[in-house]
């Protein structure tokens, strides 16, 4: 009888792992390609930068601010987003936000001016608010909490390969197109990235399905087992409304932390090309190569980090640690900033932490909200968070308008990610408990 149930227990647990196989290789490839083609049309300005900001007669200061107020716009959107993404389903939603996106990135092409460049980032941003989050919101209705951080890993390692892709690619263009039709390098980069955001977010309308019921390609067995499993987590989550998750301060505490490491996400995004070009490499096409380098190792560390918080069941050293790495390599990069090797070494070190430390922080927020209140807790903390897009790049180009050097920028990034470790270092108690007690009153 014993042997009987044990092979039973053990033919469910097959049947789950070959369901959860087939899942992950139908739909993270294709929300990775999204998100690689996300960041980079997200990032390019970056490359562009290197041709647009001397043609055009801008300053840092303005580019900064160009850059940045995409986020505004994300912020301001993002929620609102998320909500209808609950409501209509990914599928339809996560297409609107690419095909958008693709029109309004082209557009940039012909920017000219401060306002029409202002205008149009801020545009991109509120076409593509709700899309990350929609996104993790969305890997919450396929797989429960514990087989979540690897996922989220798995999937967030579009970006260090849009790292690693748009590098080239921009350096590329950005050397072999200027000139043609009697347009930039930069130009030309626009209109060549937004390409295949119109393609993939056409073929998501047809490709992406919104629950595990939907799922025609999964049997009625694997089905019901996913769907047991998913129902068996939200049961343990506190059913809160709207307006109660919003005010659950552990939300907050996790949109601060994520705050901090966003400042170094993002300064670090749309600066390493011109801290490259500033080490005294001039050809884009080099710079391209070499803002590559971070990336590439950037991929390793992310998915050797993200399955070891899952096998463990541990996230807050294997948040803590990236920090300080992230940290420690920014500060070194600031100081020896003339030095490529040192310097570049140094980028790559600060890239690896920063590349681990969403897919471990995001297990935290999925684990405690549910329904409603996870679709607007997410993209609370996410837009909250996202602000450090518009204050990091708008504050390192102040400060190299004043100084001529990005130095005192990453000492302040640097700052804020020791910050934001400090608060995961004191969350975690202060969530389990509050977890526990909602659980202790719904049972």
């Amino acid at each position: 009888m014993a042997h009987s149930i044990t092979a039973n227990l053990e033919q469910e647990e097959q049947l789950e792992e070959r369901a959860y196989s087939k899942v992950t290789w139908r739909l993270v490839p294709f929300l990775c390609l999204c998100f690689v083609i996300a960041f980079l049309d997200r990032v390019n300005i970056a490359f562009a930068k290197l041709q647009m900001v001397s043609e055009l007669g801008w300053s840092e200061q303005v580019y900064g601010f160009g850059a940045g107020i995409f986020f505004l716009a994300y912020f301001l959107c993002e929620v609102p987003s998320n909500l209808i993404m609950h409501r209509v389903g990914a599928r339809r939603w996560i297409a609107r936000i690419m095909v958008s996106w693709a029109v309004l990135t082209g557009l940039m092409a012909f920017v000219h001016s401060t306002t029409g460049f202002y205008v149009i980032r801020f545009l991109i941003g509120a076409a593509e608010a709700g899309f990350f989050p929609g996104i993790i919101l969305y890997l919450t209705y396929w797989y429960p909490a514990k087989r979540r951080s690897r996922v989220i890993a798995t999937f967030m390692t579009a970006i260090p390969i849009a790292g690693v892709s748009g590098g080239i690619l921009s350096g590329w263009i950005l050397s072999s197109f200027n000139g043609n039709g009697g347009l930039s390098g930069w130009q030309w980069l626009f209109i060549l990235e937004c390409v295949p955001s119109l393609i993939v977010g056409i073929a998501a309308l047809f490709y992406l399905d919104d629950s595990i019921r939907d799922a025609k390609w999964l049997d009625e067995r694997a089905r019901a087992r996913l769907i047991a499993n998913i129902e068996a987590e939200a049961s343990k989550k506190q059913a809160v409304s709207l307006s109660a998750g919003l005010r659950r301060p552990v939300v907050w505490l996790l949109a601060l932390a994520y705050f901090g490491a966003a400042m170094g996400q993002y300064g670090f995004g749309f600066w390493l090309p011109s801290i490259i070009k500033n080490m005294g490499v001039a050809s884009a096409l080099n710079v391209g190569l070499l803002s590559a380098i971070p990336y590439a190792f950037g991929i390793v560390a992310m998915l050797v980090v993200g399955r070891s918080a899952d096998r463990r069941a541990e996230h807050r050293w294997h948040y803590l640690v990236p920090c300080a790495m992230a940290a420690l390599g920014l500060v070194i990069s600031a100081l020896y900033g003339r030095q490529q090797v040192v310097s570049l070494a140094a980028l790559t070190i600060a890239c690896m932490g920063l590349q681990c430390l969403a897919p471990v922080f995001w297990r935290i927020p999925t684990s405690l909200l549910g329904g409603v209140a996870a679709a607007a807790g997410i993209a609370l903390v996410n837009s909250i968070a996202n602000l450090a897009g518009f204050v990091s790049p708008y504050m390192i180009g102040w400060i190299v308008d004043q100084t001529g050097s990005p130095r005192f920028a990453l000492y302040v990034i640097a700052a804020f990610l020791v910050l934001s470790a400090a608060i995961i270092f004191a969350i975690p108690g202060h969530a389990r408990a509050h977890h526990h007690r909602n659980l202790g009153a719904t049972q």
